[in-house]
């Protein structure tokens, strides 16, 4: 895909037709990856590649005013704590190498959290998925849940700070607790140096997803994006146009909301699958495919 971060020039020289319904339709039917570029490569960004978890989308979300809904809203993960042998590759992690050293036990770990529980009761087959998603290895996954009841599993942590890079290291004692029906509970304590990590992973995180229509004022949609941030209580929203003039592009950056251009997006357009030059998808070439919009199509020359 494109990069679609522009300058103030490219958002004022680009132009298109797609309409408010062809733009929320595509947002409907974007698969993660479309999504996830929704959010690390706006102008400016959202949020850091390496920080964002699953992402989902919601579209047509009722607002304030019964007459103002909010087009979209993008449900993420936001990445808070890694394992330290699953830390991004960045210069973040050889400053904490240079800084901060494993063996400075009594340093890292002089203050304990409070017992949390992670998870309560859950099937074996969700613990596993749990904490598998969470980096740990299946070897390690097998260890954690098979530990003696006055066990605990010791692994090391990294916080990352709001710009996404590492910060200090930390020490997190997990245990899991079996039961008879199949059920399992996991819990755990942190021991930190001085900021208590936020949470045992990810948080999740809404950012409301405007359209600037084509007429529609930088007044009135900025009064839309501020209702929409009201209703989230967020600070963070995305405007997606196809029709942005330099200086407005200026306005809304000004105003803390993040800039996408509708060309980026994949629309669906109206699509004839007997005549599709998309040789992989199972419609192809079926005269009578009840598809009637499709983001994959391309017509045989």
């Amino acid at each position: 895909m494109a990069n679609p971060v522009l300058t103030l020039t490219e958002f004022e020289q680009q132009r298109s037709h797609a309409s408010h319904d062809e733009i929320q339709l595509a947002l409907a039917i974007a698969d993660e990856p479309v999504l996830r570029s929704l959010l690390e490569d706006a102008t400016p960004i959202i949020v850091p590649p390496h920080r964002i978890g699953s992402v989902t989308a919601e579209i047509g979300v009722p607002g304030l005013d019964v007459d103002r809904a909010i087009d979209g809203i993008l449900r993420f993960e936001a990445i808070h704590c890694v394992l330290a042998n699953t830390q991004p590759n960045d210069e973040g992690s050889a400053k904490i190498g240079s800084q901060h050293r494993l063996q400075d036990y009594s340093y890292l770990t002089r203050h304990r959290s409070e017992l949390y529980t992670l998870a309560q009761d859950i099937p074996l087959s969700q613990a596993i998925a749990l904490l598998s998603q969470t980096g740990f290895s299946p070897e390690q996954v097998k260890a954690i849940l098979y530990l003696p009841n006055d066990a605990w599993h010791k692994s090391w942590w990294y916080t990352l700070d709001a710009a996404g890079y590492l910060t200090a290291p930390f020490q997190r004692f997990i245990r899991t607790r079996q039961y008879a029906d199949g059920a399992v509970t996991i819990q755990y304590k942190d021991y930190y140096a001085e900021e208590r990590p936020l949470c045992f992973k990810s948080k999740d995180h809404r950012t409301p997803v405007i359209i600037k229509s084509e007429g529609q004022g930088f007044r009135e949609t900025l009064e839309k994006i501020n209702q929409a941030r009201e209703q989230l209580n967020t600070p963070q929203a995305l405007l997606i146009s196809t029709t942005l003039s330099g200086l407005e592009a200026q306005g809304f950056i000004r105003q803390g909301v993040s800039l996408y251009t509708a060309q980026t997006l994949r629309l669906p357009t109206s699509a004839n699958c007997a005549r599709c030059a998309n040789l992989g998808c199972p419609m192809n070439s079926r005269a009578d495919s009840p598809v009637m919009t499709c983001a994959q199509f391309s017509l045989v020359s």
